[in-house]
């Protein structure tokens, strides 16, 4: 499958793309481009924007939109040099013929991925998030930030995602013991989680209670008396279908009207990550004696590798 854009008036330009997600920082297409309607124009422009408001508030000369990053390349005239180009480039430049210009794009390693935060039932107008996109478009200048750009342009909006590592991890594990006063002995709080999960997943949540103190733990489906203990799974399936109306919840980026899920966690190999920030975690909160009694495990949930 080929994902096709053309300029507004259909002769100008024309951008191709193999796909629309990608999982790594690398990808590649073709702009065709017809010489006679140029009129000494020449770009292709690449970028990944933040959005931090919706449309509707970009008023009184102040944008809610800020650039995180952008790279220019020069497609016509071409600028030299011979990279090998990819299969899908060689069907389509059999396809363009002369006209078509080969180019490629990296990314760098510390770009968030495409996030959505969900916008309320009566919001209007594009959700705040990451997004990305990949515009062919005229220019008079080479690598001129500050030049008027036609609207006379092609646009894709492409999405940046991550897979779960191959390495299946132990889930995590946290514990803590706390003592109240007119009791010698604390409570014991543990809880765990079998191991890493995907989205859609059941997740199971073992949690173990050991109340030595002379306290009644409270708020769980069973009360726990003093000197007894508890041992009980728990399972939950954070699903995006059962919060469909809670605004603001973070989910993976969107393409028009598709299907999506919880945004997946992100792998946050530079501390120096702009954007979206995705994290997830388990808590489990106990009641004795009008006090909180809570541990915290850091739940990573994200989708698996397609075969």
């Amino acid at each position: 499958r080929v994902f096709r854009k053309t300029s507004g008036n259909g002769q100008q330009i024309a951008l191709y793309l193999g796909k629309r997600d990608f999982v790594d920082n690398i990808d590649s297409g073709v702009v065709k481009v017809d010489p006679s309607a140029l009129n000494g124009k020449k770009f292709v422009y690449l970028a990944c924007a933040f959005r931090y408001g919706s449309e509707d508030l970009d008023v009184i000369g102040l944008s809610f939109r800020r650039d995180i990053w952008i790279q220019r390349i020069q497609i016509y005239p071409p600028t030299g040099g011979s990279a090998a180009q990819t299969p899908m480039q060689e069907s389509l430049m059999k396809k363009v013929g002369e006209q078509g210009h080969p180019f490629s794009f990296q990314m760098p390693t510390n770009l968030p991925c495409s996030v959505s935060l969900q916008p309320g039932p009566n919001d209007a107008g594009k959700a705040c998030g990451v997004d990305f996109e990949v515009k062919a478009y005229l220019a008079d200048a080479p690598d001129n930030p500050d030049e008027v750009i036609e609207k006379d342009t092609c646009r894709l909006m492409i999405r940046k995602i991550q897979y779960a590592p191959a390495t299946n991890k132990p889930g995590a594990k946290a514990e803590i013991s706390k003592g109240f006063m007119m009791s010698d002995k604390p409570v014991h709080l543990e809880a765990s989680l079998e191991k890493e999960y995907y989205h859609g997943d059941p997740i199971t949540v073992k949690v173990k209670i050991n109340n030595e103190s002379s306290k009644v733990v409270k708020k769980v489906k069973e009360t726990i008396n003093p000197n007894a203990t508890l041992e009980k799974s728990f399972q939950l399936t954070p699903l995006l279908s059962n919060n469909t109306e809670k605004r603001g919840l973070s989910v993976d980026g969107r393409l028009k009207d598709e299907d999506t899920h919880l945004a997946s966690t992100t792998s946050q190999g530079d501390k120096e990550m702009q954007g979206i920030i995705v994290s997830y975690k388990v808590k489990v909160n106990l009641m004795v004696a009008g006090s909180d009694v809570t541990v915290e495990l850091p739940l990573c949930l994200m989708s698996p590798k397609p075969a």
